[in-house]
């Protein structure tokens, strides 16, 4: 994401349209930026009479497991049982993924074994 013009470049260009009498035009080329992004700055001060840039926002989604206790009691009782079903019995429109998501999250795992089998092939007694 682009970061906004400053708040004191943006009281200059407007000052100077509004209170200089500068064309828009005429703003855009002395100061280089585009005319529409003027057009935006008025018609933000005449919505709600400053030019402040808008807050900046995280991309994100609102998560749809918020009591991670809750989930956790919920994983350990209904551990046997995949994803699909356990999305199923939650309590909410849920995904599979979602319930994915939220094990790996709380470090749930499926695995049996506790320690790494140490090597996949068998010795044949032979040396080579």
């Amino acid at each position: 994401m682009a970061k906004p013009y400053s708040y004191d470049f943006r009281q200059k260009v407007i000052q100077s349209i509004e209170l200089d009498g500068l064309k828009k035009s005429e703003a855009s080329e002395l100061f280089n930026i585009s005319r529409n992004t003027i057009n935006l700055w008025l018609q933000r001060k005449a919505e709600t009479g400053d030019v402040l840039p808008l807050p900046n926002r995280p991309s994100g989604n609102n998560h749809k497991i918020t009591d991670w206790e809750q989930f956790r009691a919920f994983a350990k009782s209904h551990g046997d049982k995949t994803q699909v079903e356990m999305a199923q019995l939650w309590e909410g429109d849920i995904s599979d993924r979602t319930i994915a998501r939220a094990l790996k999250k709380i470090g749930f795992t499926r695995k049996k074994r506790p320690t790494v089998i140490e090597s996949g092939m068998r010795s044949n007694g032979k040396h080579s």
